[in-house]
């Protein structure tokens, strides 16, 4: 059986030439899903409700691509899901049909194109950590306390001996944790009368 899907991103739009269409590539009134919404809403009842309608040996067929998916990794999602499900697809505009060997054949490059442009992506961001690291750059979240600042405890320490750890870290905006690791980080051994204590 074919079942068809039309969608259109607002109410002042018209789906006729999409129905029109479906109608013409032999799909009934009764089994065309219509749908308003945008391609960026989270949920697409009408979608769903097709989706589930689908039985093993049924086609879904939509005008154009774009109607069924928000993006291509949606998209080849959909379509790999109604290949598992023995469930073919047709999209009329660019006339691609699974149920045949040429239609299936494309849609399963199209896919490994898919795949082959994330690896490229992951590639291409491992490379750019691993730079930045050899820059001296390890990536996250900038540390509280810089050099400068760390210094600046002991400075602050030494002149004046009746501040504590917890004072010095509270007025540079950090805690003692916080203080104890920057020191840490950039090899700042406190003079020995404020050595800092080991802590857990």
């Amino acid at each position: 059986m074919l079942i068809g899907y039309a969608r259109v991103s607002t109410e002042d739009q018209r789906m006729d030439l999409q129905i029109d269409a479906l109608k013409k590539a032999g799909v009934e009134d009764d089994w065309i899903y219509q749908e308003h919404a945008s391609g960026v809403k989270v949920a697409r009842s009408e979608l769903g409700a097709c989706l589930r309608t689908l039985r093993k040996g049924d086609t879904l067929v939509v005008y154009k691509l774009d109607r069924l998916g928000r993006s291509l990794k949606e998209l080849i999602a959909v379509v790999q899901d109604l290949e598992h499900r023995s469930v073919g697809f047709m999209s009329l505009s660019e006339a691609i049909d699974t149920t045949t060997p040429h239609g299936k054949l494309f849609f399963h490059m199209f896919g490994a194109f898919a795949q082959f442009e994330r690896d490229l992506i992951s590639e291409r961001t491992k490379a750019g950590l691993a730079a930045a690291r050899a820059r001296g750059r390890t990536g996250g979240r900038k540390p509280k306390l810089d050099d400068k600042k760390a210094k600046m405890a002991v400075k602050l320490l030494v002149d004046d001996p009746a501040l504590t750890h917890e004072d010095v870290a509270r007025m540079l905006g950090a805690s003692r944790a916080t203080l104890y690791r920057a020191w840490q980080r950039h090899g700042i051994t406190p003079p020995d009368s404020i050595r800092m204590v080991p802590t857990n």
